[in-house]
């Protein structure tokens, strides 16, 4: 009789998306994880979600996964636009390093949370973004910022590829109902609404 040897499971993994829509570039972060679901099909063992700002909320869900690549604005001290990977231990640190608003602490939290439980991911990845307007209640993101995603895209699709994931682009365009946000608040509806408010001041 021949022994095949086990084959480990495939790792669990989490992409997601941290921010507020509402703070124009504060909403990097869950853009640009829309724009990732929209983009590409990921094997069913990977998981893309919109955090949005749910903080200690997202401690179970990160228990259920393997890896952790996240997108959110970061405050590097950079050029506005600057885009910058962190991987491993470094990004808590820079989840709380420099406090822009309330999402990042209770980020950082979450990490710490799960790491208490002995259930933090193995392998952690964060694509930042360096912000410029954190202050436009209601406005969309500004050009430095919104003209990054296919870059961090780009760059989401190589750490992955590290992780053993092959994305697969989609096709066909996603109905309303698979988009990761609904109700006027996907990115191409947002920026019409956001437009005619900012010519209005």
């Amino acid at each position: 009789m021949t022994e095949h040897p086990a084959t480990s499971p495939s790792p669990r993994i989490l992409v997601l998306g941290i921010g507020n829509i509402l703070w124009a570039d504060e909403g990097f972060g869950v853009r640009a994880v829309e724009a990732f679901h929209r983009a590409y099909q990921a094997d069913e063992h990977v998981t893309v979600m919109d955090g949005g700002t749910q903080g200690l909320y997202l401690v179970n869900l990160l228990q259920e996964h393997d890896h952790l690549l996240v997108f959110d604005a970061i405050d590097y001290g950079l050029v506005p636009g600057t885009l910058k990977r962190v991987d491993g231990d470094e990004v808590p640190k820079f989840t709380g390093a420099k406090k822009m608003s309330l999402h990042q602490t209770g980020f950082q939290e979450v990490l710490s949370a799960a790491d208490l439980l002995g259930a933090a991911p193995t392998r952690l990845a964060l694509i930042g973004c360096q912000p410029r307007d954190l202050e436009d209640w209601g406005g969309a993101l500004t050009p430095p910022v919104a003209t990054r995603i296919d870059d961090a895209l780009t760059l989401a699709r190589t750490i992955l590829a590290e992780w053993g994931i092959t994305l697969t682009p989609r096709d066909v365009a996603l109905a309303p109902t698979e988009r990761l946000l609904g109700h006027d608040l996907d990115h191409d509806s947002y920026e019409r609404r956001a437009a005619p408010a900012a010519a209005a001041t």
